[in-house]
């Protein structure tokens, strides 16, 4: 049994990173099925029309590959591939704490860039696609697909927004991080005028 006080670390499948190169993407697997249930999900659900006249089906097999790939993305591929991890506690009061991670140490070290790329690439896209389903859905009146997309949307952001809080940091508020962000900009912007006059 661990004590609670004691730091165990999460990421059990620490490489040596002088051994490969940075380029070189050192967890195959994990990259192939980062991007195959939410690939294939999207497929399925653009295709079933062809494939497949049964509506539940397809519906039944679009949430399995969305829940598939909910739990690999948050469980797998984002601790493997760019060193983070999210999660929900419930302390013995019944509160709920949400847990935002980052690999200590040098990330950089452990991490691929390419796997990096593909880790954020995948994150970002497809939760885009989702969202523009969901308005296709909504303007053609397709209302039976809508619940498919809606869990498209909610499984994909839900990701999209934890490895988001992840890399900022757990503490950080999103709200103030982009507020910071235009704020930089707008200031930026005036010097870059100033220095013109």
């Amino acid at each position: 049994m661990i004590a609670e006080d004691e730091d165990v670390s999460l990421f059990d499948a620490e490489e040596d990173a002088g051994k490969r190169s940075k380029k070189n993407i050192k967890h195959p697997v994990a990259s192939f099925f980062h991007l195959f249930f939410r690939g294939v999900a999207v497929m399925v659900y653009l295709l079933c029309g062809i494939f497949s006249n049964s509506f539940i089906a397809c519906m039944v097999t679009i949430i399995l590959l969305l829940s598939c790939d909910f739990w690999a993305v948050k469980n797998i591929t984002g601790r493997l591939m760019v060193g983070l991890r999210w999660w929900n506690q419930v302390d013995d009061d019944g509160n709920s704490h949400w847990v935002f991670e980052a690999r200590k140490g040098n990330v950089k070290q452990n991490a691929s860039d390419s796997e990096a790329r593909i880790f954020w690439l995948g994150l970002i896209v497809f939760p885009v696609l989702w969202v523009i389903f969901a308005f296709s859905t909504l303007f053609s009146f397709k209302i039976k697909w809508v619940p498919v997309v809606i869990m498209g949307v909610v499984l994909q952001g839900a990701n999209l927004y934890g490895y988001v809080r992840c890399k900022v940091g757990g503490k950080t508020s999103l709200k103030n991080m982009a507020t910071n962000y235009f704020g930089r900009q707008f200031l930026k912007q005036a010097m870059s005028k100033e220095e013109e006059s």
